[in-house]
């Protein structure tokens, strides 16, 4: 298969991308393919929408909760048709993932690491976001307490914890290595080794504090 080049000269092949959405998979975990970035041309996104506020952030299809699988052909034949999809995970199935700022992020792992509390699959979006990936709770029984899909969404105007978002039932994250506009990937801190994931209400209490003390 022909590997792309980025703008940074580092090569970006389609099966990296396939490779790591089949990874997902044998994990149990569904995905997806993702609109991605475009380099050239008036448009930002590979999606039909016009002047679309998240380039590259969201499913490419409207069905992507339907369509996700762990099903490796179905995988297969997705990215063969469209080599630089991004991959998108949906939330509230396998895990949730608490969505907060970098910053609070690395104040959170330290404090983790200092207090031995499990830590799970983190995630970075850019140098600007930390994704923290744990057991899921499915729906939670308030419907204050969770916000859904990064697409038009602004977690900052949640008083209770500013800047934290929390992707469950109904919600996805991009994983990595998906293509950002600004040519970076979305990024490991911490890669999933195993179906072990922490403890929500523990990973939620940490980072909670943190945002609070940005």
């Amino acid at each position: 298969m022909v590997e792309l080049v980025t703008r940074k000269g580092q090569q970006r092949g389609p099966s990296r991308t396939l490779a790591a959405a089949l990874e997902y998979a044998a994990l149990g975990w569904p995905v997806c393919p993702g609109a991605y970035p475009l380099r050239d041309g008036p448009r930002a996104c590979s999606c039909d929408r016009i002047g679309c506020p998240d380039p590259g952030g969201h499913p490419a299809s409207a069905v992507w909760g339907w369509q996700a699988t762990t099903e490796p052909e179905t995988i297969g034949r997705w990215w063969a048709a469209e080599p630089e999809a991004n991959i998108v995970l949906p939330t509230g199935r396998v895990f949730d993932v608490f969505d907060v700022p970098a910053a609070a992020g690395v104040m959170a792992l330290a404090r983790m690491g200092r207090a031995g509390v499990h830590v799970g699959p983190v995630a970075a979006y850019d140098a600007q976001r930390y994704l923290f990936f744990v057991a899921t709770r499915g729906a939670p029984e308030d419907e204050d307490e969770w916000w859904s899909c990064h697409l038009d969404c602004f977690p900052e105007t949640n008083e209770d914890a500013p800047g934290l978002r929390w992707h469950c039932r109904d919600s996805y994250v991009i994983a990595p290595p998906s293509r950002l506009p600004s040519s970076n990937e979305v990024a490991w801190i911490r890669r999933p080794v195993d179906r072990e994931l922490p403890d929500p209400i523990v990973v939620l209490d940490i980072l909670v504090d943190a945002c609070d003390e940005m």
